[in-house]
């Protein structure tokens, strides 16, 4: 993955997104398609993994079949909306390990305040792909990466729903190695640092909280 981002415009996407975005969307549809939509993201944020091949025997002859080289992957959720995007990615890479990271941001200030961070180990070998559903200003996802960083991880990317132009050049500047996978770039933020038009706040809209 050379470009910094990639904007997945497949009409399965696409078509998932809009239905999650309408307001009346319910609780339990809009947690299903998030899953849903999950699965597909996946797909790309996974293109290029390094693969090597395998002596296997089918049942007709022995074979050289291909197969993911390296250690398991490491799927880190940023808490809590990150569990959604978390939970579609495990239903296609059972395997992989998971870490969490726990941010919340100030509402004053926008800044993240960690509460919580545990992840696999030797993220140094691993390729880490960090989830949040929503890339709004990016200072969470930047000082998440940035502990991963510390963590050892080399190898990172960024998989979101939406991203706003403002959390996508924030990235960029603090993280110009992590190539960013989303569904949609909208168009900016608002005063409270939601994204607009976005879909609301996803762990509400995931949880049934407000």
């Amino acid at each position: 993955m050379t470009e910094h981002l990639t904007v997945v415009e497949h009409p399965l996407v696409q078509h998932k997104l809009t239905l999650m975005r309408e307001k009346d969307t319910s609780t339990k549809t809009f947690r299903q398609l998030l899953r849903e939509i999950a699965h597909l993201l996946a797909y790309e944020v996974t293109r290029e993994l390094p693969m090597t091949t395998k002596t296997i025997d089918t049942p007709l002859c022995p074979m050289d079949a291909p197969m993911i080289e390296g250690k398991k992957l490491a799927l880190i959720s940023i808490l809590r909306a990150g569990n959604g995007l978390l939970d579609g990615i495990l239903d296609l890479v059972p395997a992989a390990r998971v870490g969490f990271v726990g941010l919340y941001r100030d509402p004053e200030t926008l800044q993240p305040v960690k509460y919580y961070f545990k992840v696999p180990d030797a993220l140094e070998e691993r390729i880490t792909i960090v989830v949040d559903p929503m890339l709004a200003t990016g200072n969470s996802s930047a000082a998440a990466i940035d502990m991963l960083k510390e963590a050892g991880a080399k190898n990172i990317r960024f998989l979101c729903l939406l991203a706003a132009p403002e959390g996508v050049a924030r990235m960029k500047e603090a993280h110009p190695d992590v190539p960013i996978v989303t569904a949609s770039l909208d168009d900016h933020l608002n005063d409270h640092g939601y994204i607009v038009p976005g879909l609301g706040d996803a762990g509400d809209r995931m949880y049934g909280t407000k």
